[in-house]
């Protein structure tokens, strides 16, 4: 009886997840696509007259150490890591989407081969193979969307694969090939529809860790060029303010890229029981 009673509270705490990270990730992108045409951002403008001002009406967020609006700034390195995170993401996820589907639908040795080239890269820790990967161009948005791209198609192979090996046991399989299907047709008109809603989760959350790979890099000063507001450079350029009492540099900006993570996060936790209905209702118990 305490179990049925506690269900509802359980939905209502599950649909206020759903609305709140909802809001949050449309007025991320309403901010990301609204502000910048509106108000225009000179990257390199200096005004140390107005440097590490505290939040006011005038600068809601406060300035930087050289007198820069850090909301403004803010909404800009939020573009950026939006951009990395969902170009880099659907790459990513393109790629392991094929070579998974490549690797299951094959079988025998082009199977073992390619899952052993796949256990080969995912034995190189991702940021490492990022950095090798970005400082072989010089600092850019392009440079970093193929570093994450290349380093985290991986676990999206993986999931592909097993996915696929489990439709190919499926009856609807046996009988396309028992009709004369060929294996392409096979892969292209049943297997890839089939894993494209894993395909698509896997997508969503491939977002917020792109965006914090793109943070690192540029924390790190791999990633864009150190005047190109981004939420990695503005975190590494407040630092300094950061020990001498001023927060505002750091707080704002480590907000901008938490916040939205956790609400795609949220969105992609509610995707990933609608498309597993056992696993939804082992949390409704």
């Amino acid at each position: 009886m305490a179990e049925t009673d506690l269900r509802p509270a359980r939905r209502t705490t599950r649909r206020i997840r759903v609305i709140a990270s909802a809001g949050i990730t449309g007025a991320v992108l309403l901010a990301v696509l609204l502000v910048p045409p509106l108000v225009q951002l000179d990257q390199q403008a200096v005004d140390l007259a107005a440097k590490l001002r505290p939040p006011s009406w005038e600068h809601p967020f406060g300035t930087d150490d050289v007198g820069r609006d850090l909301l403004l700034r803010c909404v800009y390195g939020l573009r950026v890591s939006l951009l990395v995170g969902v170009v880099a993401g659907l790459t990513a996820t393109v790629i392991g989407t094929a070579v998974g589907a490549l690797a299951a639908a094959s079988g025998g040795w082009t199977d073992r081969v390619v899952m052993r080239l796949v256990d080969t890269f995912s034995s190189v820790p991702h940021l490492l193979l990022g950095i090798f990967v970005v400082a072989m161009f010089r600092p850019g948005v392009g440079p970093v969307i193929v570093s994450v791209a290349l380093t985290h198609w991986l676990s999206t192979a993986r999931i592909v694969r097993a996915e696929v090996l489990s439709l190919r046991s499926r009856p609807f399989i046996d009988a396309a090939v028992s009709g004369g299907a060929s294996r392409g047709r096979v892969v292209a008109r049943h297997l890839l529809p089939a894993v494209l809603p894993q395909a698509g989760l896997a997508a969503v959350l491939m977002v917020p860790h792109a965006m914090w790979h793109e943070s690192a890099l540029s924390f790190l000063g791999l990633g864009l060029p150190t005047h190109q507001a981004s939420l990695g450079n503005l975190v590494q350029t407040a630092r300094g303010s950061l020990l001498a009492g001023d927060w505002w540099p750091t707080l704002f900006p480590g907000l901008f890229l938490i916040v939205p993570t956790l609400a795609l996060a949220g969105l992609a936790g509610v995707w990933r029981e609608r498309i597993n209905p056992r696993r939804r209702s082992e949390l409704m118990l």
